[in-house]
This record gives structure tokens, sequence and C-alpha cells, in this order.
């Protein structure tokens, strides 16, 4: 008999502000990838986001989040990466997700902005070897010219990565 997986999606991000696009994006994913969960995983501290000067703080971002998933029961908010020491990389938390919970299949859902910047990353194969990265689509770019970076960051770091049927 085959071990039965968990499906969970995480929203990652600075969510300053959290808005509706982000929410749309989780509610498709859940929906599409069939997920029993999507956290909604505010960054503490972002390497690409250090000069955070004049904007909302770690706390009202996480109140945001908080009131933004309140009426959506398969929402839930995570402080995984809310923390004060050093900077938070995903490849990080994957790691420690799946340390924890071996049994679950993490959709790490991203833009396509954030797709085309992927090579920049902290250690990109081990993010692809931990999740499964799905890929919104961004009024920049064609679906061809996704598929294609898609498949070319699929050969490169040998992960997984899947396109989130959504409008613009």
């Amino acid at each position: 008999m085959a071990d039965i997986k968990h499906r969970i999606g995480i929203m990652g991000g600075t969510f300053d502000p959290i808005h509706m696009g982000h929410l749309i994006l989780g509610e498709k994913a859940y929906e599409q990838f069939q997920l029993e969960k999507v956290l909604f995983m505010p960054s503490g501290n972002p390497p690409h986001k250090r000069n955070r000067q004049g904007r909302a703080t770690d706390e009202e971002r996480v109140e945001m989040v908080r009131r933004a998933i309140a009426g959506n029961p398969h929402f839930e908010l995570s402080l995984t990466e809310m923390h004060e020491n050093g900077y938070t990389y995903t490849y990080h938390t994957l790691e420690m997700l799946k340390e924890k919970n071996p049994d679950t299949d993490y959709y790490f859902i991203i833009g396509a902005d954030s797709l085309y910047d992927f090579d920049t990353w902290r250690e990109p194969e081990r993010i692809c070897r931990n999740c499964i990265l799905v890929t919104a689509v961004r009024n920049h770019s064609t679906i061809a010219e996704l598929e294609a970076e898609m498949n070319r960051l699929s050969l490169k770091y040998n992960g997984t990565f899947l396109t989130l049927n959504t409008t613009n």
C-alpha cells in the first residue's frame, strides 16, 4: 500500500501589504492541486529586501495577514520565518519543514517575477529538493516564455515546476 502524502501550499512574502492577489493565488493553488491547506508565511528578514525602513513592522504585517485570511478555513498563518536571528532563506525553511513532516509534499507558490529571479535565490537546488514550485502567470510574460523558463530551471536544478492556472 502506498503511503499517503499530505499536500500543503506555502505562500511566502513580505506581505507589506497582503492584497487580494495573494489570496486569489492561494485559493487557486488550493483548488488546482487539491491542497489540505495553504500556509501564509510572512518573511521575517528577507535578504533581498534589506532596507525596510518606513515600512510596516513585523507585528503589523503579521496582523494584516491574520485579518486577511481569517474568513478562509483552509488558510493558515505560519510564523516559521518570523524571527530576528539573521536572514530567512527559503531553502532553510523548507528543509526544516520537511525534516519535521517527511510525509508532506510542499507546494511553494511564487509569481513569474520570482521564477525569473530563481537563479539568484540562495541554494535553489535545495529548494527544489524540498518542494514543488507553483508558478503564477504575470502580465510581463507569455505562457510559452514561462514554460520555457520553468523547463530550464527544472533541468538545471532537478526540480518540479508547475503552472498555476489563473488569470493575470
